[in-house]
């Protein structure tokens, strides 16, 4: 049966292979071919957009790219993800993660060129291993609720407490700073900075820490280490991969292999002049050139 590729080019027609997207997965196919595994690229262009867009970031329309992109493929071969994203919604990085293992089961590798953050952390911490290079980074995993930091919603709640005990003159600054947030904020933090860490904690128990006799304890380290603000400061904060070393995860460099890691740098390469020359905005891409590509107009 047709995929989502095959009714997009029925409905508007075959298109001829545009240069740039010929090379980009021409290399994406050698990358696949070097390491016999199957190759799905997550890429979103948040680097190259003067302004956010929803678009840009991890929300549920990526479910049908990733069933697009894994349509056909041989599932005992594995996965090779690679991410270049900001991050995004917890729930769609949830439900991604629970569809990827439901194909690949947990044979899965995240390959992470320069930036995976926040909810692209996250399903990197999903993956048995993780490859980085020098240049590469994570991001912190504490929650976001309308890019306000769950963590620091809770820190500066208990700040109040903390100074209105002491000083109760206090009360009307505090009442000006609280009182902005909505009845049920506070509980959606608090529940968020749970679900943020309860899920990771699983993946990597079933995942990259799995058959370890002290998975839970690791696994805790972690996701400490990654969702702790007293630590990473800030949301935006680039841990590298020394410190995420540090903290127990298993992640393999790029640069041991010269081979793999040329062809994961060009790979990463050929997506990022796609942005600069295209309105793309987003292309979820594996080797053998099925593309879901989320255009600044249009879906192609």
């Amino acid at each position: 049966m047709p995929g989502w590729k095959d009714v997009l080019y029925e409905i508007q027609g075959q298109r001829p292979l545009a240069p740039i997207d010929a090379v980009r997965r021409k290399y994406l196919k050698e990358l696949s071919e070097k390491t016999g595994r199957n190759v799905i690229a997550y890429y979103s262009a948040w680097l190259n957009q003067p302004r956010p867009s929803p678009t840009l970031i991890i929300n549920d329309e990526d479910k049908n790219a990733f069933m697009s992109a894994v349509h056909q493929l041989d599932h005992n071969k594995g996965l090779d993800l690679i991410l270049h994203t900001p991050g995004g919604d917890l729930a769609a990085a949830e439900s991604i993660v629970d569809y990827l293992r439901k194909i690949f089961g947990t044979d899965m590798r995240a390959i992470v060129p320069q930036l995976a953050m926040s909810a692209g952390t996250m399903i990197a911490c999903a993956c048995k291993t993780i490859i980085m290079g020098k240049q590469s980074n994570l991001g912190p995993i504490d929650p976001q609720l309308g890019g306000i930091p769950a963590n620091g919603v809770i820190a500066e709640f208990k700040k109040a407490l903390k100074e209105i005990k002491k000083d109760p003159a206090a009360v009307p600054l505090w009442q000006s700073i609280i009182g902005k947030y909505h009845p049920t904020f506070l509980g959606s933090c608090e529940k968020s900075i749970d679900w943020s860490k309860s899920i990771v904690t699983d993946w990597l128990k079933t995942g990259m820490l799995a058959g370890d006799s002290r998975a839970v304890r690791k696994a805790q380290k972690i996701v400490r280490g990654l969702s702790d603000s007293k630590t990473t400061f800030n949301h935006a904060r680039h841990i590298h991969l020394d410190a995420l070393l540090d903290m127990g995860l298993r992640i393999e460099s790029m640069e041991d292999d010269q081979q793999l890691q040329d062809l994961i740098l060009t790979v990463h390469h050929t997506f990022m002049h796609t942005f600069s020359m295209t309105p793309a905005l987003k292309i979820v891409e594996n080797q053998d050139g099925v593309a879901f590509v989320r255009m600044a107009t249009t879906i192609g």
